[in-house]
């Protein structure tokens, strides 16, 4: 196997009103994917074929529903990662409290079998 990582995102995400860490994850990669034109795995018609990491880096790791993060990605085989990080702004005090979580989208590709060569 010679799988290559073709594609890495950054995207921010917030939940407002709520400490919603999921709610703040999706918004995290929906920034991070819209950024992203995934052409070169269409070109070859092996977008179903991707390998993605999702890291999610927010203020409660174990709050963060994974699968729904997963699901929020159209292609690939999806792993999700979370850790400690991001931000909550307890300054507005209770359930009003600003979650910021940041998320890094990597998408791989075995790229043994394709007639395209990745220059170092």
């Amino acid at each position: 196997m010679s799988e290559q990582q073709l594609i890495v995102e950054i995207g921010m995400g917030a939940d407002v009103h709520g400490r919603d860490m999921t709610k703040a994850a999706l918004r995290a990669v929906s920034d991070a994917i819209r950024h992203s034109s995934l052409s070169v795995f269409y070109a070859w018609k092996v977008p179903h074929k991707m390998r993605i990491e999702v890291t999610i880096a927010c203020p409660d790791p174990d709050a963060v529903d994974r699968g729904a993060v997963a699901a929020a990605l159209p292609y690939g085989t999806v792993e999700v990662i979370c850790q400690h990080g991001g931000l909550t702004d307890e300054g507005m005090g209770g359930s009003s409290d600003t979650t910021l979580v940041i998320a890094g989208v990597r998408a791989f590709l075995d790229t043994g079998d394709h007639p395209f060569t990745l220059v170092e």
